[in-house]
């Protein structure tokens, strides 16, 4: 939002400079993010002088082009050539002398040069409205009724004007500070200077065929003011009123529109204005039925919901209430008689049709922040008084102002005590009920321990006993409350000692480490991914959709993360390893967010080197990965089942603490060809919330043996069916002692093995952390691993 350093002094006297006045804004809660100075004509007319046209004769060598010599105030006239053709003998012109900046009204700005056109010397330019700024017109040049001598800077002659714009960052809880009213009362309040009253009375009127209006829905909109004028002439603003709102950023359109854009800038009051010819003699305020169609001023026909509050005639629709107005009710150049809107609609209705309908206007932006119920009338009389005088006409009716259940002020009992004790030192009292009172908060019920704040119906928010705390601290100054020379805290919070976004990043570190990438996506998708290839269920469907194709919340993070894989191979970038933290959505009964940790592995797992040849990426290269990410958060293994799930061409659970966390597989192809991608794709998915639940924020030091580890290596032929898992099962439970791990180093299944069978050779490591281990108790040891095996699983020991 805008804020207009010269506009601001209309309603509170300010000597200090633009920097202190930012500064103080920044303070009491208005955030200036930026402080541009503004040109009403832009360059300020530098180098631009008076001159007088003392001869003018044709160009030899252009029809169109004449010669002229120009008194510019400095001895020796000019010689210039210029191709306006109202140029004459005698006139006083506007010169830009050589390498004077020239900005016009349209273009780039550029330098003038001395040159030769057409052969001929020109030393200066002889200048039109549009060419320096000052207009639109290219009619001819500017010629000057003046008396000044010649070489007088034009700037004599011409408000060049200078502002300084306050960019303002506001936040949502800031609805009363939308105008140049509520940033001077918060100046009011810091300075305790009093603010300048206006001078807007309401006007004489002439009863002559008021327009009647009703409001159906007294909870969309409890307060509806308006007033009948006719016989306008629209037209051009004055040019004061054009810098005003060109200075923050609104674009002139006409006398009328601009008066009602000048009062909410001003007040931070929406208005609109209808064209009377098209309300006719009824305006009614109300809803219109579910799917009706409405078309906007920016010719874009929409389609309204049940709960859109809308203004009509006796025809339809002529305006969404709050928001935008429609494309045939609003103020033409042909337009005499008008109905003049001041109103207060709700926060919650506005901003729900705004978001509905993708819209976001400068009256919205006001209303869904919650604006003044009690300013409507004084809004009316500072629009009716400048439309009088700057369009002509008069006020044909009564004011009409339906109000039928009055918002009410809040009141909040609070004590001295609790000022002092919650901001931390004892702000004289006297300070405190200054600033409240500044800010428009009554203080009644006096007592020496404290009082009642009645707060008034635009500061919604302030709402409690900190509330009012908070608005003294942000006044008095965050800055002045002295901090003590040693700090201290008087207990310590207990804090679960499990971050989960340290081990989110200590995870993310990982996995960068490891050679994979992390990817963002998007948390809304395409349907039509759900409609064709449903992974998940129950999706979510977003109301207020920017598109068609981001219409549901994911349910999966395979779409976005197929579309990921598919833009890079399309460029090119075949072997990739991405890692992704997302959340899934969907509703049932309620609804119902997932974190994840996602892994996609395609491609190869190294490129070919002349030592050592490509190798693809297969489903154990993803499983070693997921195992590493249980090892980096110091949890023990997890254990696998077989995954039946049509998504997936084959996979496994996985599991902890008898928990399912996750899945691990390779994508079926029907899900990676919907995305043209023509090779495998490895997927995991691990549930970020379990996962971090068992994982372990410190080591658990146990001192390395001083004894060494032995190795022996078996081969088993065993069924097809006996999983390696089995295998390790069943090793530890006959050796808890000695066994320290295994490891598979060869898998066989061929024509030297019968039917149904396949071989492992497995390596068997031994350690006792005591003594070193005889031959004796290592043959012992693995005599009754080879019984355990044969008996239990119908192993083949092979010699």
């Amino acid at each position: 939002m805008k804020i207009s350093y010269n506009w601001l002094k209309d309603f509170i006297q300010i000597d200090e400079t633009p920097e202190k006045i930012g500064s103080i804004l920044t303070q009491t809660g208005l955030e200036v993010e930026s402080i541009d100075e503004v040109e009403k004509i832009k360059g300020g007319l530098e180098g631009l002088v008076v001159g007088e046209v003392l001869t003018c004769e044709q160009h030899p060598n252009a029809d169109k082009l004449k010669l002229t010599r120009v008194d510019v105030g400095n001895g020796e006239p000019l010689p210039i050539v210029c191709g306006a053709p109202n140029v004459a003998t005698g006139q006083k012109v506007i010169v830009a002398t050589v390498n004077t900046m020239i900005y016009p009204s349209s273009g780039e700005p550029f330098k003038i040069k001395k040159s030769k056109i057409r052969g001929e010397v020109s030393e200066g330019m002889l200048c039109a409205e549009d060419e320096i700024g000052m207009g639109a017109s290219h009619d001819g040049l500017l010629v000057l009724n003046t008396d000044k001598p010649n070489g007088t800077s034009i700037k004599e002659l011409f408000d060049t004007g200078k502002d300084f714009v306050f960019e303002i960052g506001l936040t949502p809880n800031r609805g009363d500070a939308t105008g140049h009213l509520g940033a001077a009362r918060d100046l009011r309040a810091y300075f305790n200077r009093p603010l300048i009253e206006t001078d807007f009375k309401t006007p004489e009127k002439k009863i002559d065929r008021p327009i009647e209006v009703s409001v159906e829905n007294t909870e969309a909109c409890p307060r509806y003011s308006g007033a009948t004028i006719r016989g306008v002439k629209v037209g051009p603003s004055p040019d004061w009123l054009q810098w005003r709102l060109r200075a923050v950023g609104l674009s002139p359109i006409n006398n009328i529109v601009d008066i009602t854009n000048y009062v909410m800038m001003s007040l931070g009051q929406p208005m609109h204005a209808f064209d009377a010819d098209v309300t006719g003699e009824k305006i009614t305020v109300g809803t219109l039925s579910s799917g009706t169609k409405f078309k906007t001023l920016d010719e874009v026909e929409r389609t309204l919901h049940e709960k859109d509050l809308m203004i009509c005639n006796d025809k339809g629709g002529m305006c969404i209430a709050g928001v935008f107005g429609g494309v045939d009710s609003g103020v033409k150049d042909s337009t005499t008689d008008i109905f003049l809107e001041s109103a207060y609609f709700s926060a919650d209705w506005v901003r729900a049709t705004a978001m509905r309908h993708s819209l976001s206007t400068d009256a919205s932006f006001r209303f869904e922040r919650g604006t003044d119920p009690e300013i409507t009338i004084q809004a009316l009389d500072m629009a009716t008084t400048l439309i009088l005088e700057y369009a002509g006409g008069y006020l044909a009716s009564d004011y009409t102002d339906i109000y039928p259940s009055r918002v009410e002020k809040v009141k909040i009992p609070t004590t001295f005590h609790n000022f002092h004790r919650l901001i931390g030192e004892e702000i004289p009292n006297g300070r405190i009920l200054e600033i409240l009172n500044g800010l428009d908060i009554e203080t009644v019920e006096m007592t020496e321990e404290g009082f009642t704040a009645v707060v008034p119906a635009y500061r919604s928010e302030v709402t409690r006993e900190a509330d009012l705390v908070e608005e003294v601290l942000r006044i008095y100054g965050f800055n002045n409350i002295p901090l003590e020379e040693t700090l201290s805290a008087g207990y310590m919070a207990h804090f679960n000692e499990k971050e989960p976004y340290k081990l989110q990043e200590n995870v993310s570190q990982y996995l960068a480490g490891s050679g994979y990438s992390e990817i963002q996506t998007n948390s809304l998708t395409n349907p039509e991914y759900f409609h064709k290839i449903p992974v998940g269920e129950n999706p979510v469907e977003i109301l207020n959709k920017s598109s068609e194709e981001l219409g549901y919340m994911k349910t999966t993070p395979i779409y976005t993360g197929l579309e990921s894989l598919r833009h890079n191979i399309n460029r090119r970038q075949k072997n990739l390893r991405f890692f992704e933290f997302s959340k899934t959505y969907q509703k049932a009964d309620t609804y119902k967010e997932t974190e994840l940790l996602s892994f996609y592995l395609t491609g190869e797992s190294n490129e070919a080197s002349w030592n050592k040849s490509a190798n693809p990426i297969t489903f154990y290269d993803l499983m070693q990965t997921v195992l590493s990410v249980f090892s980096s958060l110091k949890m023990d293994e997890p254990t696998f089942e077989e995954l039946i799930d049509e998504n997936y061409s084959y996979g496994l659970t996985v599991t902890y603490n008898n928990a399912v966390i996750g899945k691990i597989g390779k994508l079926h192809n029907k899900l990676t060809g919907y995305f043209d991608i023509d090779q495998e794709v490895f997927y995991a998915e691990l549930l970020w919330k379990k996962l971090i639940k068992g994982a372990k924020t410190q080591y658990e030091f146990s001192p390395l043996s001083k004894y060494p580890e032995v190795r022996r290596d078996l081969s088993l032929v065993i069924d097809e069916g006996v999983s390696y898992k089995e295998i390790k099962q069943l090793a530890f439970k006959f050796e808890k002692k000695l066994l320290n791990r295994l490891n598979v180093f060869s898998v066989y299944k061929g024509d030297k093995l019968d039917a149904g069978k396949k071989s492992y050779a497995i390596s068997f490591y031994l350690q006792d952390k005591e003594q070193t281990l005889s031959d004796k108790v290592i043959d012992k040891t693995m005599n009754n691993l080879i019984r355990a095996f044969e008996t239990n699983i119908g192993a083949l020991i092979r010699k």
